[in-house]
């Protein structure tokens, strides 16, 4: 009954025959429905809605299941997904392929963002209809290529051929969950080489969920491994905030880092940056300068020690400045009295 309405257009009115094995079967359903009944519904679609996969429920990410698919079970990020996608926009078809790739990744092999989250409910064998508006598709930009412009809702058809979970971090040993760390530390190093940012630190937040419990870390060797992990990737971490402009939160993770080593040189100057860029050159020199006593000869930190002065020189100028001109509107104000 359920694959036939699925069919169905609003306001169809359809007469549809359901064999026993798509009915109650050999059981029934006493006293009016025999064993191995076929059955014949008059079915009206009066009116549906399509499900909302969208985290915010905005409406962004519409779904319409063609086939249910099997069981329950769903991808989990890092699964290994084998999907057949269809695009369409206004009727036009403007991808067609099948694509092989692991959740989380898929905009390395340009699956939008939509498609990706739907994904992530879908079961095995599924085959849904996927309206996607442009917040979740190809935003403001479009894609030229495609022939789709900015902010439009585009349709994908999608069928999740298969998939393997990603084993989850509570079924992990400590070796284990060591050597997943490096995997995705290599992976996040090298999206931040290419300059993908957000990707880069996707996998580098994802690393810290792996190993930022010490629990199960008894092993003196792994310990090791595990903090000098965990200061790699804060220190990493507080590299790509910076660079995303994100200034607060590359402090925070430089805090972090120095709470593991607090001489760190790297971690002392990129938060001497992140100070500068939040307009707080006094703390940034104070970082700078702690770079200079670990490391003598350097001369970007020497350099930044420059640029502290001439920043504190300036804050203070126009700290100077304020307040004469509210010392001359006082001075105005009390001669208007007087008068």
């Amino acid at each position: 009954w359920d694959i036939g309405v699925a069919t169905m257009k609003k306001g169809e009115i359809a007469m549809l025959t359901c064999k026993s094995e798509y009915a109650y079967g050999k059981r029934g359903s006493a006293p009016k429905i025999p064993p191995d009944a076929t059955l014949v519904f008059e079915v009206t679609l009066i009116d549906w809605e399509k499900e909302d996969l969208s985290k915010a429920k905005d409406g962004g990410i519409l779904r319409v299941t063609l086939n249910k698919g099997e069981g329950y079970s769903t991808p989990n990020e890092g699964a290994l997904l084998e999907v057949h996608l269809t695009g369409e926009y206004e009727g036009k078809v403007f991808e067609d392929r099948d694509v092989t790739f692991n959740l989380g990744e898929g905009i390395e092999f340009g699956i939008i963002d939509g498609v990706e989250k739907a994904l992530e409910k879908f079961k095995k064998g599924e085959k849904s209809q996927l309206e996607i508006n442009a917040k979740y598709a190809f935003k403001d930009e479009g894609h030229a290529k495609f022939g789709i412009p900015p902010n439009a809702t585009v349709f994908y058809t999608v069928e999740l051929k298969n998939f393997e979970k990603a084993k989850e971090t509570w079924d992990m040993d400590s070796a284990e969950k060591i050597a997943q760390a490096k995997l995705l530390k290599e992976k996040a190093t090298n999206y931040f080489k290419a300059g993908k940012y957000p990707l880069a630190l996707k996998f580098y937040t994802k690393l810290i969920d792996y190993i930022d419990s010490d629990a199960g870390f008894d092993d003196e060797k792994e310990k090791e491994e595990r903090k000098a992990l965990l200061l790699a990737v804060r220190l990493n971490l507080g590299l790509v905030y910076l660079k995303s402009n994100q200034s607060y939160e590359a402090k925070n993770e430089c805090d972090k880092a120095l709470g593991y080593d607090p001489q760190n040189v790297k971690g002392l100057f990129r938060r001497g940056q992140a100070y500068l860029d939040m307009g707080e050159p006094e703390k940034a020199k104070e970082d700078f300068e702690a770079v200079v006593k670990i490391e003598p000869s350097n001369k970007l930190a020497s350099n930044h020690i420059i640029i502290c002065y001439n920043k504190i020189k300036e804050q203070r100028q126009k700290e100077k400045q304020i307040y004469a001109n509210m010392f001359e509107k006082f001075a105005q104000k009390d001669k208007e009295v007087s008068v």
